[in-house]
Order: structure tokens, then C-alpha cells, then sequence
């Protein structure tokens, strides 16, 4: 019986001697490997630069609960018309588990004052103490803090919302006609445009009357004894990070200081109390779920309770599974190189047993088990399984990081970024060394049985 370290030289020793079928054999899987793991690479570059996208619009890990129509079309007719968006579902809501945090937000359109200026902005009132758990980040200043009455944060675009409505008068429609100021966030070229006011050092004030600075005098004193509320004196305390979201273009406040805002607008105009009992108290409740892995679950529950919950991850699954899609269609154009390769193996196999029937012979002669010539041959074709592979690992990696910087060149061209089209995670690497090292011994494993069962008198008297 021969011992491993015998059978592992002697291998090597087999391959050595047939360098140039060994070094084509391998070049097979070598191939079949790179090929694999490129289709593949472009299938996760796909979705993280998806996910990416989508975390840009917001959290992963956040549930919009609106009042509608229930999760399924069975749910909706069971729904309870006593379904609200109240302090009671906010209280539901906390109860389930998983559930991080729970938000209720209130919006309003309101007209943000800075001396001849003007910015009609979308206004979200939130409870201050849970901005940081639902990830609001600040580039200048800081959040709202619980003390927070009039303040506000506000999202990068906004600044550049303000115009002066009083550049030009059409007397022809009685009010002033508006001039906005074009802006944006500049490019990789120029410097950012400067914004037209400095929301954190300028005196702000806000209002619901959304024709403040536009019409004349007599028309502001109002129609129908509507009288606007006076302007409400705020400061502007932090500039949140741009992002692609709702975030960018919003400015946010304590959502009790929007509730007297808007009663007071209520009063103005000789409005009706809303009832508690018919109405929502919020426009939308957010839900902050711990573990991504449980927002769909937690969505379900959410809906069967009959509410309408929505969340970024409904559209992750969708295009999910249409890159499973195509990662499975480029994973299967590669595996046929490495099912070429295969045969190469197997047929550099058979060709070596009848090149080696008299060795064999002797061999087994001299006492070598049969268990240690299936062993031997299964070892060969191993070793150009796995050496192919490594090599592929390499040479695909390699070949994806000029991909990606090629990309990254052409890209930057006009853009102020660049996505990479080739993403090879550590978990590709091994299943792509793995497989083919599989890959080998399944070739080899019916030449191995043949040389095995090889009769030792037959292979010596054979030339």
C-alpha cells in the first residue's frame, strides 16, 4: 500500500512529463473558470449598483404605512373602515416585533420667507428624538433636537427653490410674476452654484399663506374675512446629505409646531375642528425594522391589519429576481467552456491510461493497492481541476479590474461618478474553485475506475 506522500509525487511527476497536454488540459478549465466568474461578476455588479440606487432613495429597513386598501384584494373588503392613521396605530405598530422605531409624519406645502425672497417648500413635521434612528445625516449643522420648536433642517436643494417674486409686475394679472433662480449641485467642471440665501445664518420666517410676497396689499387683506396667519419666525439649524430621496428637496420641523401651524391656518379660515373619528392624524406613519430579513414579514403583518404598507425592498425582490434571472443565463453560457474542459480532462485521462498500461501493470505487481491506482488518477485530474481554477480566479479578477477601470474612465467623462460593471465577491472565488476542482475529479473519476480494474498480467505483456 502506498502512502499519500508517495501518491502526491508521483502525480506531480505523471503531469511533469506530459507538460504540453497537461498545460492545454488546464488551459480548458482555465477558461471555463475566467468564464464563469466574468458573467457572473456582471450579474452582482448589476444588482449592487441597483441597491445602490436604492439606498440613495432611501432605507432598506423602512416601512410607509398609508390608510387604503389592505395587502391583498381579500384583506381590502375585510378592512375596518375604523382604520386610521392615529396614535393608536402608532402603538400597534410598536408592538410587533422586530420593529426598531415608529414615525408618524404630517406634511404641508408652505412658503418659507427670507426678506424679498420666497420658497414654497414641502414641509414634514417629525418627532425630533427619531431623526437619527431613521438615518438622517447632516452635512452642515446638526438635527433637530427634542427642545427644537422653531427650527428646521433642510434638505441640500432646497436653498435653491428661492426666488424673488418681484422682479417683474404684470399688471395685466394683478400679482407679481415669479423668477426662479436655476441651481444645482455643479459638476466634476465648474464650482457648485452658490444658493440665492444661506439658510442657517438668514432670517427665515414661514407661512401657509402660499401667495405671501405676491399679490397686492388689498388682495392680502383677503376675500371671504380670510385674514393669513401671521408669518411664524424659524431658524434654520442643518443642512441634511443629498441624496436621491424626498430628503433633498424637503425641510423638516417638530411636528407640534406644524400642528399649530396649521391650526392656525385652520382658524383663519373659519374651518370646522377635524374630527378625530374620521380622519387620519397623520399622513403617513414610518416604520424602522431591525433586521432587513424581516421587513417583508413585518410588511405582511402590517397589511393584514389593514393598512397599506409599501417599502424599497417590494421593488429589490422584483428586480431580484430578474437578475437571478440573468445571472443564471450568463453562469450557464460560462459553465459550457468548463463543461469543455471537462471532456478535456477526461479524454487527457483516458489517453494517459493507455500510455501508462504497462506501468500500471507493474505497479500493481509490486503490490500497489487498487484502491491507491484509482487514488493516483483521481489525483492527476484534481490537481488540473483546482490548478485550472486558481489561475482562472486570477486571470478573471485581473481582466475585471481593467473592466472596471475602463468604465470608470469613460464614465467620469461628463459624470460625477462611476459605477463598477464587475463585482467578484470572495464567495464567487471559492464556489469558482470549488466547482472546478469538482469538475476534475468527475472527469476523472471513469478513467480512474478503468485503470483500476486494469488486469496486471494483461498490462505488462502489453507494449
Amino acid at each position: 500500500m502506498m502512502n499519500s506522500l508517495d501518491l502526491v509525487k508521483m502525480s506531480f511527476g505523471n503531469l511533469r512529463r506530459r507538460k504540453l497536454r497537461t498545460f492545454l488540459t488546464m488551459l480548458g478549465v482555465v477558461i471555463g473558470t475566467s468564464s464563469i466568474i466574468l458573467m457572473l461578476s456582471l450579474g452582482f455588479a448589476m444588482d449592487a449598483s441597483f441597491q445602490e440606487s436604492l439606498q440613495q432613495m432611501g432605507s432598506l429597513n423602512v416601512i410607509e404605512v398609508r390608510r387604503g386598501g389592505g395587502y391583498s384584494m381579500e384583506q381590502t373588503s375585510k378592512r375596518s373602515p375604523e382604520v386610521r392613521l392615529d396614535d393608536a396605530a402608532v402603538a400597534s405598530f410598536r408592538k410587533i416585533s422586530g420593529v426598531e422605531a415608529v414615525m408618524p409624519v404630517k406634511n404641508a406645502y408652505l412658503r418659507v420667507i427670507e426678506g424679498k425672497m420666497v420658497g414654497d417648500v414641502n414641509v414634514i413635521g417629525l418627532d425630533p428624538a427619531l431623526m437619527e434612528a431613521f438615518d438622517f445625516e447632516v452635512e452642515q449643522g446638526r438635527l433637530l433636537m427634542a427642545g427644537d420648536k422653531e427650527a428646521m433642517v433642510f434638505g441640500k436643494q432646497v436653498a435653491f427653490n428661492f426666488r424673488n417674486p418681484r422682479l417683474q409686475n404684470d399688471p395685466r394679472e394683478g400679482f407679481y410674476s415669479s423668477t426662479y433662480v436655476v441651481g444645482g449641485t455643479g459638476s466634476k467642471e465648474g464650482p457648485e452654484p452658490k444658493p440665492p440665501v444661506n439658510l442657517l445664518s438668514d432670517k427665515l420666517q414661514i407661512t401657509t399663506d402660499m401667495g405671501y410676497g405676491e399679490r397686492r396689499r388689498s388682495e392680502a387683506e383677503g376675500d371671504d374675512d380670510y385674514i393669513p396667519p401671521s408669518p411664524v419666525k424659524i431658524k434654520g439649524v442643518g443642512i441634511l446629505k443629498e441624496n436621491h430621496g424626498e430628503e433633498t428637496y424637503s425641510a423638516y420641523m417638530n411636528i407640534t409646531t406644524l400642528e399649530k401651524i396649521q391650526e392656525e391656518e385652520r382658524k383663519a379660515r373659519h374651518l370646522p375642528r377635524s374630527s378625530q373619528n374620521s380622519e387620519d392624524k397623520y399622513n403617513v406613519i414610518k416604520v424602522k425594522v431591525a433586521d432587513i430579513q424581516q421587513v417583508q414579514s413585518i410588511q405582511e403583518q402590517i397589511g393584514q391589519m389593514g393598512y397599506q404598507p409599501h417599502s424599497l425592498t417590494e421593488m429589490l425582490e422584483s428586480v431580484n429576481k430578474q437578475f437571478r434571472v440573468i445571472q443564471a443565463i450568463l453562469g450557464g453560457i460560462g459553465a459550457v467552456s468548463l463543461l469543455v474542459a471537462a471532456i478535456g480532462i477526461t479524454n487527457t485521462m483516458i489517453m494517459s491510461i493507455y500510455e501508462r498500461t504497462r506501468e500500471i501493470g507493474v505497479i500493481k505487481v509490486l503490490g500497489a493497492n487498487l484502491r491507491d491506482i484509482k487514488k493516483m488518477f483521481l489525483l492527476e485530474a484534481g490537481i488540473i481541476g483546482i490548478s485550472g481554477g486558481i489561475i482562472g480566479v486570477c486571470c478573471s479578477s485581473l481582466i475585471s479590474l481593467g473592466l472596471n477601470m475602463a468604465a470608470a474612465r469613460f464614465m467620469s467623462q461628463g459624470m460625477a461618478g462611476a459605477t463598477k460593471i464587475s463585482v467578484i465577491p470572495m464567495g464567487l472565488v471559492l464556489s469558482a474553485v470549488a466547482f472546478s476542482t469538482l469538475v476534475g475529479l468527475i472527469a476523472g473519476y471513469s478513467p480512474a475506475n478503468r485503470a483500476m480494474k486494469l488486469s496486471a498480467l494483461d498490462a505488462i505483456r502489453t507494449e
